[in-house]
């Protein structure tokens, strides 16, 4: 079910899934059907569906950036409010980041709740997040996010930390107005200081664990990868183990440790949160002690989805997001997963691509024994 923040009054009386439109701006040919438009708004729209949204229908504008005012044209704009009226949408949701004023001016001429892609993906990390570790991190990416949000009349992302957000739209008002907002922010401000403090204890707990694995000489592997290209499969797989395993948009949010025994090697192998593009900055740092397991590692196993048509691309996002977290000259291998599903010819081509990649099934098996000699032998030459 969507969180309250996405939530119209009458999807949340009738008990329906709440009906959402997109909107994006993409360079490209005029029907904005240029390279990355599709897959873009089709992985847009799994990420709606992760969070419980039906998407009716989609708006797209090519231009070369987004309107300041607007995010799209002010014939876009209307063309938006029409299709919105037409399928009773509770929700327009932008592919792409909006500035409050984007979000105030678009809710204005469309009459109906706006979110943007970086609201939508914290909301599912809000709902997929299980542990109190997971949960503190997901509140403090939300402070982050909604501070510069807070509006005057003190609905703006109201609803943080063991829930969903809130959110809405309105003008600064001043006077009592003022001052309650300032409190909001003092009150936010001081709920993120008490977070990093966790986060920072969290991160400090995960850095004697590494050591005392350093001082056993247990080696390390991170896994990781696009969300959703069947990393935790994959672990089940490799260790016997029962991490959750989904076909949704980031399933797992905290990490697993597991253990191999390999002939006379042992070494542990960490899940942790896939990847997406434009991953929100403030996930990044919330979740830094975390992904430090992946920086920490002596060997990343870099799990893509050969099934994606744009897996090239995910490789490209999943390695910015690697050196962004400094974690970019950590050795890697690379398994090219679902070759079970995979057309031929598309395994094939990545096999060119990426000649030391290991191609693996999650789900029948098939090269997993390859997977784990190569583990062996990657770890053992360390």
């Amino acid at each position: 079910m969507a969180g309250t923040w996405l939530m119209g009054a009458g999807a949340a009386t009738a008990g329906r899934r709440p009906t959402a439109v997109l909107v994006a701006v993409h360079p490209g040919d005029s029907d904005g059907s240029g390279p990355g438009s599709e897959t873009s708004l089709a992985e847009l729209t799994r990420l709606a569906d992760t969070d419980g949204l039906t998407v009716a229908d989609a708006v797209v504008q090519n231009r070369p950036q987004p309107d300041p005012a607007t995010f799209v044209g002010s014939g876009k704009v209307d063309e938006l409010a029409a299709v919105a009226e037409r399928t009773h949408a509770d929700v327009v949701i932008a592919d792409g980041e909006l500035s409050p004023g984007q979000v105030r001016n678009l809710e204005e001429r469309t009459g109906v709740r706006v979110v943007d892609r970086t609201a939508l993906i914290l909301d599912i990390f809000a709902e997929h997040a299980r542990t109190s570790e997971g949960r503190v991190q997901v509140e403090l990416a939300q402070i982050a996010y909604q501070l510069p949000r807070l509006r005057g009349d003190g609905r703006a992302l109201s609803r943080v930390g063991g829930g969903r957000m809130a959110g809405g739209a309105g003008m600064g008002v001043r006077g009592p107005g003022e001052m309650k907002l300032e409190t909001q922010r003092r009150r936010l401000r001081q709920r993120a200081t008490r977070l990093r403090g966790n986060v920072a204890e969290l991160a400090r707990r995960r850095e004697r664990n590494r050591g005392r694995r350093a001082r056993n000489r247990v080696p390390s592997v991170a896994i990781t990868g696009y969300t959703n290209a069947g990393k935790s499969a994959l672990l089940n797989r490799l260790t016997g183990a029962d991490a959750q395993v989904q076909d949704v948009l980031f399933a797992t949010l905290d990490p697993t440790v597991r253990r191999i025994s390999t002939g006379d090697l042992t070494y542990t192998v960490t899940d942790t949160v896939g990847f997406v593009r434009h991953l929100p900055h403030q996930l990044v740092d919330a979740f830094r002690s975390t992904l430090e397991e992946v920086s920490g590692s002596d060997l990343v196993l870099h799990v893509v989805d050969a099934a994606a048509p744009d897996a090239l691309e995910q490789i490209t996002t999943v390695h910015g997001v690697l050196h962004e977290i400094g974690a970019g000259d950590v050795p890697e291998l690379l398994a090219l997963n679902k070759i079970d599903v995979a057309p031929a010819e598309w395994v094939a081509a990545l096999c060119r691509a990426c000649p030391e990649a290991v191609p693996v099934s999650a789900l029948t098996g098939e090269g997993v024994d390859r997977l784990r000699a190569e583990l062996a032998a990657r770890l053992g030459r360390r």
